[in-house]
């Protein structure tokens, strides 16, 4: 597998520029001042470690399926039956930058995992570069900032609900709509789909490949969350959204570093280290 540049190294390279209109760009290891080099594309597997074994107990809600060539697993999260939290490292600590570790310290109490996945764009020490809100406490404001990378490729957007009621918007739209402070919030870049449609700058089908993921409501109210079990381009990803699940609104979570864990199944991907975690379970 190949390995992602040193981290000074892609600090230094923070002054690349942003990407020009039409022609989607990788998802960049971006420090704290928002620049960085694009992580390695392409042939990554699901992970080195061997993978954990299977929660026979509990139900995968995870499914394989193929679109337009490509292979995908969609993890479906329902507000009648499930409970989605973020989750990005202990209290007061350091994030726990994979699913290993927040295995590792979640108390035998706390409900099963349903299943798991990236959750956000985030810097170096794997803290969130934009509005993050965790159990109701918000630990990053919305960045509205212009800069380069995926996460300002504008318009970009806020995944956030509570009990049973989830949405998608713009960064925009949510500074001008939500008021109140929801139970969980992320921002990531760019949107896929806004109001059914592709994101601007988003082709159909461009050159840019890597493993992917994104969420996305469907019209019942279901959280979709999608990583492609190979490279793909945004566009393909888009189209999963728009012609498959039938969203309006799509957001791309990140690329490169995706990872799923489904205890059902027993995989536990680990491409590289995370930062935000959305953690879904049964109510």
């Amino acid at each position: 597998m190949k390995r992602a540049l040193p981290l000074a190294l892609l600090f230094a390279l923070a002054a690349c520029g942003a990407q020009q209109a039409g022609e989607p760009v990788e998802r960049m290891a971006i420090g704290p001042n928002g620049g960085g080099k694009a992580l390695p594309t392409g042939k990554d597997k699901a992970s080195d470690a061997p993978s954990p074994t299977p929660t026979e107990s509990v139900a995968s809600a995870c499914k394989q399926v193929t679109f337009d060539g490509a292979k995908l697993t969609d993890c479906i999260a329902d507000p009648a039956k499930h409970r989605i939290a973020l989750v990005l490292g202990p209290r007061d600590g350091a994030p726990y930058r994979g699913f290993a570790q927040l295995a590792a310290k979640r108390s035998d109490d706390a409900p099963p995992v349903l299943f798991a996945m990236n959750a956000g764009m985030f810097d170096g020490e794997g803290k969130p570069i934009g509005y993050y809100v965790q159990g109701g406490d918000r630990l990053k404001e919305l960045n509205r900032n212009d800069g380069p990378g995926n996460f300002h490729m504008q318009p970009n957007g806020v995944f956030y609900g509570g009990k049973g009621d989830w949405h998608i918007r713009t960064s925009n739209d949510f500074y001008h709509s939500v008021a109140d402070r929801p139970d969980f919030g992320t921002q990531s870049g760019p949107m896929l789909l806004i109001r059914g449609k592709l994101h601007p700058e988003i082709t159909e089908d461009g050159p840019s490949r890597t493993v992917r993921n994104g969420v996305g409501i469907d019209p019942q109210g279901r959280a979709h969350f999608v990583i492609s079990d190979e490279a793909i381009s945004f566009g393909k990803l888009a189209r999963y959204y728009r012609d498959v699940v039938k969203a309006q609104e799509a957001l791309y979570l990140d690329g490169g570093v995706s990872a799923l864990w489904d205890p059902a199944t027993g995989r536990m991907d680990s491409r590289g280290p995370l930062g935000p975690i959305v953690v879904v379970s049964e109510k």
